[in-house]
């Protein structure tokens, strides 16, 4: 699959979940946020007093499984290490916070995909701490 091929379905499905997130009342504070040279969240935003770092995976379909299993262990460890970053400019170490994913099934020109939010669906990698 070319790069931009993948792009444009990897926006597509943030667009769906995005849509998805404001319709439960999530504040949507920013979307492919860079923190740092190498990371990037795909969704940060706010559910009540709560900090949601969201990582959207869109597939086509189910063949090779549900897109949730590619947020894997390494995946995780980007994750927690870009909350991190994102946090201590904060300056809040208090603050609330969790990491969600969001599943995105269709094909961009196809019927309405389907979409599932799994709220809170792993705790941060223990290697990191945000009271450093």
């Amino acid at each position: 699959m070319k790069k931009n091929t993948t792009d444009a379905i990897g926006k597509w499905g943030e667009k769906i979940a995005v849509r998805m997130l404001k319709k439960k009342g999530l504040r949507i504070l920013g979307k492919r946020v860079n923190v740092g040279t190498r990371d990037e969240i795909d969704i940060v935003a706010r559910d009540k007093e709560v900090l949601v770092f969201a990582e959207v995976k869109t597939r086509a379909n189910e063949d090779f499984g549900r897109p949730a299993s590619a947020v894997n262990c390494k995946k995780r460890h980007v994750m927690s290490r870009a909350a991190v970053r994102y946090i201590k400019r904060l300056d809040n170490p208090g603050i609330y916070f969790r990491f969600d994913i969001i599943e995105v099934i269709g094909m961009i020109d196809g019927a309405d995909p389907i979409v599932r939010h799994i709220p809170n669906a792993f705790p941060l990698d223990s290697r990191y701490s945000i009271f450093e």
